[in-house]
C-alpha cells in the first residue's frame, strides 16, 4: 500500500481572508504571499479574467497558486452586491485599480468600511491616490525611470543604466504591500479597527533607488559610486559568465593572488586599496577581464572555491531551479501544471509557504462560491 503523506501544517495565516481585486503582477503576488502562508484568497475576475493570463511566459501562474477564482461583472448592480457580500467577510482586500475606479464599481474603501469596519484594505497603484501623477498609467519600466533606479549603471564602465530584466518595481510593491497588511493585521488586534492601505508602485521602487543614493538623496545625476571593479561579471575562456564579488579587502586580496598568475600587472599597487582600485577602475576591469578569459569556468570556480572568494556561475531560472543546493533547501515545488518557487523562508529548517494548488482557471470556483452565498452557507469555508 502507498503511504499517503501526512498533511501540511497549518500556515501562519490560516483562517485570514483575502479578497483579491487586482491583475498582472503587483497586487497578485502580494497576494500570493499571503496564501503561500495560508491566508484565504478569493481572486475576482471579470468576465475576461485577469489581463495577465494573456500574457506569454509564466506570469500569472507565478502570482496566482493558492487560489480561488470567481468571476464576478462589477460593472452590474449584482456584481457589485456579491462583490460587497464577499467583501463583509474578508479581513483584507487588496485592489490594483487606478484611482476612482474602484468608487465607480462600488468596492471603494468607504464603501466596504460601511458593511465591515475592521477590513484591512490595500490600494496598489502606480502613483498613489494621492499626487499630480495620481491619474497617469504606468508600467513596472515608467516606475523605474519615475523612481530614479534607472539612473544606477549595474556595471563598471556601462554607459548607460540597463533595465533590470525581472519587474523590480512591481515586486517591490507586492512585498510591501505584503508587510503593511501584516501589520495592519497586527494592530487590528489591539484595535480592532481596519484601515486603508495606500502603496504606490513608484514609492516602493523609489524605496529601493534610496540605498544607491546619498544620505541627502541629492540629485546628481547617475552615479558609479556604488560600483567596484571586482564587483562584476566576467567572460571565462569557453564563454561562460561568472559573478565574481570580492568587495572586501581580504577577498580582493585573494582573487588577485589566483588572476596574478595569468595577469600579473594585477599586483600593481594602484591596486592595493579600495580607492586605488576605483580610482583605477577601467584599468583593472580590463585587466580582470583578460585573466578570467585566460581559463575555462570550471577551473576558475574551483579555484575561486578552494580560496574562499564569492563567485558563481550565472545560471538560467531553470538550472538554478534545479541545482543541488535548491533542491536542498525545498523552496521549489512541483505541480501538475510546473515547479513553483514557494515563500522562500525557513522555520525549523522546514519552508514556511505551502503549495495547496496552481493557479486557478477562470472562474473555477464561481458557482461553489456563488451557490454558498445563495443558500446563506459561508463562502470562505474551503
Amino acid at each position: 500500500m502507498t503511504a499517503v503523506p501526512p498533511p501540511a501544517p497549518p500556515g501562519f495565516l490560516t483562517g485570514v481572508r483575502v479578497l483579491d481585486l487586482s491583475a498582472y503582477l503587483p497586487g497578485p503576488f502580494c497576494t500570493q504571499i499571503l496564501a503561500d502562508l495560508g491566508a484565504t484568497v478569493i481572486k475576482i475576475e471579470g468576465p475576461g479574467g485577469d489581463a495577465g493570463r494573456q500574457l506569454p511566459g509564466a506570469l500569472h501562474e507565478a502570482a496566482n497558486r493558492n487560489k480561488r477564482s470567481v468571476v464576478l461583472d462589477l460593472k452590474t448592480d449584482r456584481g457589485q452586491a456579491l462583490g460587497r457580500g464577499l467583501a463583509a467577510g474578508a479581513d483584507v482586500l487588496v485592489e490594483g485599480f487606478r484611482p476612482g475606479v474602484a468608487d465607480r464599481l462600488g468596492m471603494s474603501y468607504s464603501a466596504l468600511r460601511a458593511v465591515n469596519p475592521s477590513i484591512v484594505y490595500c490600494s496598489v497603484s502606480g502613483f498613489g491616490q494621492t499626487g499630480p501623477l495620481r491619474d497617469v498609467p504606468g508600467h513596472d519600466v515608467t516606475y523605474l525611470a519615475a523612481s530614479g533606479l534607472l539612473s544606477f549603471p549595474g556595471g563598471w564602465g556601462d554607459s548607460a543604466p540597463p533595465r533590470p530584466g525581472v519587474p523590480v518595481s512591481d515586486l517591490a510593491a507586492s512585498t510591501y504591500a505584503a508587510i503593511a497588511i501584516l501589520a495592519a493585521l497586527y494592530r487590528r488586534r489591539g484595535t480592532g479597527e481596519g484601515t486603508h492601505l495606500d502603496l504606490a508602485i513608484a514609492d516602493a521602487a523609489l524605496s529601493f533607488a534610496s540605498t544607491r543614493a546619498d544620505q541627502r538623496l541629492d540629485d546628481r545625476g547617475p552615479s558609479s559610486t556604488h560600483l567596484h571593479p571586482s564587483n562584476d561579471l566576467f567572460e571565462a575562456a569557453d564563454g561562460v559568465r561568472i559573478a565574481i564579488g570580492a568587495v572586501e579587502e581580504h577577498f580582493w586580496e585573494r582573487l588577485a593572488a589566483l588572476l596574478a598568475e595569468e595577469v600579473p600587472a594585477l599586483t600593481d599597487p594602484r591596486f592595493g586599496s579600495a580607492e586605488g582600485r576605483r580610482a583605477h577602475g577601467d584599468d583593472l576591469v580590463a585587466l580582470l577581464r583578460r585573466a578570467v578569459r585566460a581559463r575555462p569556468a570550471v577551473d576558475w570556480l574551483a579555484a575561486f572555491a578552494a580560496a574562499d572568494v564569492p563567485a558563481h556561475r550565472v545560471l538560467s531560472v531553470g538550472e538554478a531551479s534545479r541545482s543541488a543546493h535548491v533542491r536542498a533547501r525545498g523552496v521549489v515545488a512541483d505541480s501538475d501544471r510546473g515547479r513553483h518557487v514557494l515563500f522562500p523562508v525557513l522555520r525549523d529548517g522546514a519552508v514556511m509557504g505551502t503549495m495547496r494548488s496552481p493557479a486557478p482557471a477562470l472562474g473555477a470556483h464561481t458557482e461553489q462560491v456563488l451557490a454558498d452565498v445563495a443558500a446563506g452557507k459561508e463562502p470562505w469555508i474551503l
